[in-house]
């Protein structure tokens, strides 16, 4: 993470906060640009792989599953619905809220979106071994299992 004017203080350049950081942007960046080549961002990938997983579901319901908010899962469903991606239906236990279910053309979406996902973590990922990828996800998994239990 140098800047124009060169490298940061040494006791930046060691903070885990600060590298963890660094990394998420460049991360963020490389998914983003993926995604954008198919017409799509990370809330479209969150809310198809949710549902092919977990199956139909409120718009409240994948908002919890994903972390995305109410607006933002409003927005994003529009989008995946214009797109034929998803269908929104209602309830028949509520008939004030849909429950979204993916469609075959979604799910079609999720793979091809799963394929440029890929080359997007190799990518990031390759100047790292089979192996230090594997530790780097393990380790990663286990700081966010940590503190998500706060």
């Amino acid at each position: 993470m140098n800047t124009p004017e060169g490298p940061p203080a040494e006791r930046l350049r060691r903070l885990p906060t600060r590298l963890t950081n660094g990394a998420a942007l460049i991360a963020n960046r490389l998914v983003d640009q993926a995604l954008a080549g198919a017409g799509a961002r990370r809330y479209h990938y969150a809310l198809l792989a949710t549902l092919e997983e977990f199956g139909p579901a409120s718009q409240a319901e994948l908002g919890r599953r994903t972390g995305i908010d109410r607006s933002d899962v409003v927005a994003a469903v529009n989008d995946l619905a214009d797109q034929g991606f998803l269908q929104r239906a209602p309830d028949p236990g509520d008939r004030r809220r849909n429950v979204i279910t993916i469609t075959p053309a979604g799910r079609k979406q999720l793979a091809d979106l799963d394929r440029l996902l890929t080359a997007a973590q190799d990518d990031y990922l390759a100047p790292l071994s089979a192996t230090d990828r594997r530790t780097f996800v393990d380790l990663l998994t286990r700081l966010t299992e940590h503190h998500s239990g706060r």
